[in-house]
């Protein structure tokens, strides 16, 4: 890669599953991040994917485990596809290009931001509870299970940067080069072990077993890591 900021790995790339799952993603990226092992960054996976991956990098690394929350604001007749995204502090990045093209009216469009910040504060006080947000003086490894579009990770690094964060690492197992060509402006170094090109990409090509984590499992793997440490 010509781009200093961001680090691959070359036999991995423009190829699909590569990884067993997310927690051997997660073992990958732990590898690429030794220089962290031990040190005062706070590893901040986004649920629900990226959990799965973070936990197995601040076990490995002998980091502490936090959780930073973000969701897509989900088109009322897709909920896959998202004009925006909402984070925990409730900073709102819209689509504007999107939004010009999709003739939603005002009102639809307040209802998906006022559900999307509705499932992020509950999400919030699920995973996180009363306890305050780490320091964001020290560095920050922020965590997804992928990067497709970027636009969620991106409110995830706005709101950050709100609360003074100074150095934050991206680290995902699999990623569109464009996109993270994109979001390496807004981020001091990023790890992405599987870098693929190409018009069509999907996050799930990169692993051989994937499914969907609820908010049970996402739970179950932030108590098992609180009850090691």
């Amino acid at each position: 890669m010509n781009d200093s900021k961001i680090f691959d790995l070359p036999k991995l790339r423009n190829r699909v599953q590569v990884f067993r799952d997310r927690a051997s993603a997660g073992k990958v990226l732990a590898r690429m991040l030794e220089a962290y092992r031990h040190s005062n960054a706070t590893v901040m996976g986004i649920p629900a994917g990226g959990i799965a991956v973070a936990v197995e990098i601040a076990k490995e690394l002998h980091l502490s485990l936090d959780v930073t929350v973000v969701s897509k604001i989900t088109l009322p007749w897709n909920t896959e596809a998202g004009y925006g995204a909402i984070a925990f502090d409730g900073t709102v990045m819209l689509n504007e290009d999107l939004l010009t093209r999709l003739n939603l009216s005002k009102q639809e469009i307040q209802f998906g931001i006022q559900k999307t910040e509705e499932k992020v504060f509950g999400r919030v006080r699920m995973f996180r509870g009363n306890q305050p947000l780490p320091d964001f003086e020290q560095p920050v490894i922020l965590v997804d299970d992928g990067l497709a579009s970027g636009f969620t990770l991106r409110v995830g690094i706005k709101a950050m940067r709100k609360a003074d964060a100074k150095n934050i690492i991206l680290a995902i197992p699999t990623g569109h080069l464009e996109s993270v060509q994109r979001i390496a402006e807004e981020v001091e170094v990023i790890y992405c072990p599987n870098l693929r090109e190409g018009m069509s990409f999907a996050v799930a090509d990169a692993y051989e077993l994937w499914s969907d984590l609820d908010e049970r499992q996402v739970m179950n793997i932030l108590q098992e890591f609180r009850d090691l440490n």
